[in-house]
């Protein structure tokens, strides 16, 4: 077990590491995302007022495309160079390999979040902070649900010529539970009165569809690479 967390934080490393190095995925990922919210904010703002009820899930429009942007690319770098075949040729867990890309996107999806949550917050005047701690679980959770499918979508389709125009249409029917309950637990804490019990209702679920989703990417990860 320890070995598996360690080969899964190297790799998790490395791609970090590339990144910060470059920034093009972060820059392309977050320009995305805010262009997203700016547009959705012209359109949903009318005389300084957001449209109701519309925020949640402009919020999470605004973290799926950005998301499903940075999983086109979560393999895109090992490609080249067969590097690809060199970590699945070497001698650890391949559930491993699957583990620590899942964490180099997540911290990358929680780089883009820092930003674009508070731009939300701002722009379409939002108490998205009014319980930080619902909140935070709310697009924590959320997220790890959709990037655990979304990265072995990636790893399904890297040997793919349109993985672009696929990845897209196989992730969003799979991650939609995902989506809505994200979408109705933020919805409910921007209520006039919040419902607690109900924003951890959506929690909740969301551990249950995070589980779920882990469990079979977790098992499914090593077949799909070997064919």
């Amino acid at each position: 077990m320890r070995r598996f967390f360690t080969v899964a934080l190297l790799i998790m490393r490395k791609d970090l590491r590339v990144e910060t190095r470059s920034r093009e995925l972060f820059l392309t990922t977050l320009f995305f995302s805010v262009s997203t919210v700016l547009v959705f904010a012209f359109g949903f703002v009318r005389d300084g007022r957001p449209v109701e009820n519309a925020v949640a899930g402009i919020l999470w429009i605004a973290i799926a495309f950005a998301g499903t942007l940075a999983l086109g690319r979560t393999f895109e770098r090992e490609r080249y160079h067969d590097v690809l075949r060199a970590l699945l040729l070497a001698p650890v867990d391949r559930p491993a390999i699957y583990v620590g890309k899942l964490l180099g996107i997540l911290a990358l999806l929680a780089a883009v979040e820092v930003v674009i949550v508070p731009l939300v917050a701002l722009l379409f005047q939002a108490p998205l902070f009014r319980q930080p701690i619902l909140t935070f679980l709310l697009l924590s959770l959320g997220t790890l649900g959709f990037s655990a499918v979304g990265t072995l979508f990636g790893a399904m389709l890297v040997r793919a010529r349109s993985r672009d125009v696929l990845l897209p249409v196989l992730l969003y029917p799979i991650t939609i539970p995902v989506i809505i309950a994200g979408v109705r637990g933020i919805a409910v804490l921007l209520q006039p009165e919040v419902d607690v019990a109900m924003a951890r209702a959506w929690i909740g679920m969301l551990v249950f569809f995070d589980v779920v989703f882990i469990t079979l990417s977790l098992w499914t990860f090593e077949p799909v690479m070997t064919e």
